[in-house]
C-alpha cells in the first residue's frame, strides 16, 4: 500500500461514537472493483487494510467491518443506515467563519439539550455539491435540510434538534441498533 496524506482520516460511527480512521479512502479504493465478491470479503479486506494504521480492538473487529461495508457502499453511491444513537447532524461549508461558528452553535445547543448526535462538518465542495446545496453554511438535520447560507437563532436549533429526536423516538430509531 502507498504512503498516504495525512488527511485520509475518515469519520465513521460505532454506536454512539464517532472514530476517526486513517487510510479508509484508499482501502475503498484499492477494492471497489470487488463489488461482486460477498460483503464478509469485502469488509474482512477493508479490515485489513486499515488495521496496520489504526487501533481495532480485536472485540470490536466485527463492529468496525460493518461500518467499513456501510462506508465502501456510501463510496460507490449506495444509499445505507447510518449506525446512530442519536442525531444525524451535517455541517456544510468550507471553513469559513460562519461555518464554524454553526457547528459551534450546534454542539452547545445539543449540550444544553442532554441530546445525543453526531456532528459532522463537511468541508470538501464535491461532498457538499453532492448534497445539492448551493450556500454556506448549510444545516441538515437526519438528512433533511434546514437552513441554507445563514446561521439560524438557538431557538429554531433547539426546536430543529427536538423534533428531530421526538420523530426518531416516533419511529424507534435511537436504540443504536445496526440496521441492514
Amino acid at each position: 500500500m502507498s504512503a498516504m496524506p495525512d488527511e485520509d482520516i475518515t469519520q465513521i460511527s460505532l454506536g454512539r461514537f464517532r472514530v476517526g480512521i486513517t487510510g479508509l479512502k484508499a482501502a475503498i479504493e484499492e477494492v471497489k472493483s470487488w463489488q461482486e465478491c460477498p460483503e464478509e470479503e469485502i469488509a474482512q479486506a477493508l479490515l485489513a487494510a486499515v488495521q496496520p494504521r489504526n487501533y481495532i480492538p480485536a472485540s470490536a473487529q466485527e463492529e468496525y467491518k460493518r461500518a467499513f461495508l456501510r462506508e465502501f457502499k456510501k463510496a460507490l453511491g449506495e444509499k445505507v443506515e447510518e449506525e446512530s444513537s442519536g442525531l444525524s447532524i451535517k455541517i456544510l461549508g468550507p471553513g469559513c467563519p460562519s461555518c464554524d461558528r454553526l457547528e459551534q452553535t450546534v454542539m452547545a445547543v445539543l449540550g444544553e439539550l442532554g441530546l445525543p448526535g453526531d456532528v459532522e462538518h463537511i468541508r470538501d465542495v464535491r461532498e457538499i455539491a453532492a448534497f445539492g446545496v448551493l450556500g454556506a453554511p448549510a444545516l441538515l438535520i437526519n438528512d433533511e435540510v434546514k437552513v441554507v447560507g445563514q446561521v439560524p437563532t438557538t431557538k429554531m436549533l433547539k426546536e430543529w434538534l427536538l423534533e428531530a429526536i421526538q420523530q426518531k423516538n416516533n419511529r424507534g430509531e435511537t436504540d443504536g441498533q445496526f440496521k441492514n
